[in-house]
């Protein structure tokens, strides 16, 4: 199942300008100092090597044995974001200050942030390996199978023969990876491997005898320069492999898995979800909004992030919105001054704030490092579209209401 497709929507506002007067703004609310739920997966880095480790505060006594995978921003249950001090659960927050969200938002999502800051034959030709796993008749197909055929007969050959991988048994499993493991070693002695050849060999590793080490080869290989981003849409796979990020996604930790970890695989389910789509992903290097500001914006509804990259003595204004954010001060110090505050927050590496919708954040950069600062809000399409279907609607009420009085 693709993302889903949204229609153009009225342009925002532009980054200096305030949003038009709305009769439905929510009173002044307080920006919040958030403190965060911190995740232990078994890929996650341990101890203080751990960046997700650093930013929770965990730094001053890391248990080292530990893997600190990811630190969760949002009202997930699974690790709900509290509000400093006294600790209530932000869900909570919300509950008793849901103008805090904005009309749409709240209408839309019943008070919940909606977001939560997760080439074939060529392998089949020289992965013997891969091919043999998959089996003689969908490996013939695959191979003649043309790009102007049907896409239902595309996907219905992409899907039993990851099937036919995936489903293999733990023995002819073992078997081909250490086959493939040794070819590629002796192979390594003679010619320079390939990126993907390297990958297989890495993932062996740390995940002997694995079936993933072999269904890597069938996917997209992607690596990320700062500022980059991928999206990922529902029922892709994907594997993070190494390195840290900011991910954004809508609220749900329904993950289904099969391959390159300790927890529990669900191979049938995954096989049957897959889209199947052979695509290389489109990298997103955001669009500026403002001096020091660029904005990643998905083809999904829930969520859209911000980057700031702020100099040291630097301000950046960021307008008002009518719908909610949070903010996560990756690394630097300053301070967040927001509308409603008499004076400012400062701010440093690790700190998260969330602002209420219709609020105006001003941001500086103290320090001789620069600040960098992410903000994750609901995409600015829906907000705006929201808006300008309710204003269209009230101009409707109030035309009425006019004939009604010329009538009386």
């Amino acid at each position: 199942m693709g993302a889903p497709s949204t229609s153009p929507a009225p342009s925002p506002p532009a980054p200096h300008e305030a949003s038009p007067p709305n009769d439905e703004a929510s009173p002044e609310l307080p920006l919040l100092r958030l403190r965060c739920g911190v995740q232990q997966y078994a890929w996650g880095r341990r101890g203080a090597s751990s960046l997700v480790a650093r930013l929770s505060g965990i730094a001053a006594d890391p248990d080292p044995a530990v893997p600190y995978a990811e630190l969760w921003m949002g009202t997930h249950p699974a690790a709900p974001s509290a509000v400093l001090p006294g600790g209530e659960p932000l869900g909570a927050w919300l509950a008793r200050h849901p103008a805090a969200l904005g009309p749409a938002v709240a209408a839309r999502w019943a008070g919940d942030l909606p977001f939560l800051f997760k080439e074939l034959k060529d392998v089949i030709r020289t992965v013997p390996e891969v091919a043999g796993l998959i089996g003689h008749e969908d490996a013939d197909k695959l191979m003649t199978i043309k790009e102007y055929h049907g896409g239902n007969d595309i996907k219905s050959s992409l899907q039993s023969a990851f099937a036919k991988l995936m489903t293999a048994s733990k023995e002819a499993v073992s078997e081909a990876v250490n086959k493939l493991k040794g070819r590629l070693n002796d192979e390594s002695k003679i010619r320079t491997l390939t990126e993907k050849e390297e990958l297989v060999l890495s993932l062996e590793r740390q995940y002997p005898e694995d079936v993933g080490v072999l269904a890597a080869l069938l996917f997209n290989y992607v690596k990320l320069s700062p500022g980059e981003a991928i999206y990922i849409g529902a029922n892709e796979p994907h594997a993070y492999l190494s390195g840290e990020c900011i991910e954004c996604m809508a609220t749900s930790d329904n993950v289904v898995r099969a391959g390159l970890t300790p927890k529990y695989r669900d191979v049938q389910t995954l096989c049957s979800m897959l889209t199947y789509k052979q695509i290389f992903p489109e990298i997103l290097r955001g669009v500026p909004v403002q001096p020091h500001v660029r904005r990643y914006t998905p083809p999904t509804d829930e969520f859209e992030v911000d980057c700031c990259l702020l100099p040291p003595g630097e301000v950046a204004v960021m307008p008002p919105v009518p719908g909610p954010s949070i903010f996560l001060v990756m690394a630097g110090e300053g301070e967040v001054q927001a509308d409603s505050m008499s004076g400012g927050e400062k701010a440093k590496e690790g700190d998260v704030f969330f602002v209420p919708a219709h609020t105006e954040v001003s941001l500086s950069a103290s320090g001789h490092a620069s600040m960098q600062l992410y903000r994750a809000g609901v995409n600015s399409r829906v907000l705006y579209s929201s808006n300008a279907a309710a204003a269209a609607a009230a101009g409707k009420r109030s035309q009425l209401q006019n004939i009604c009085d010329m009538a009386s």
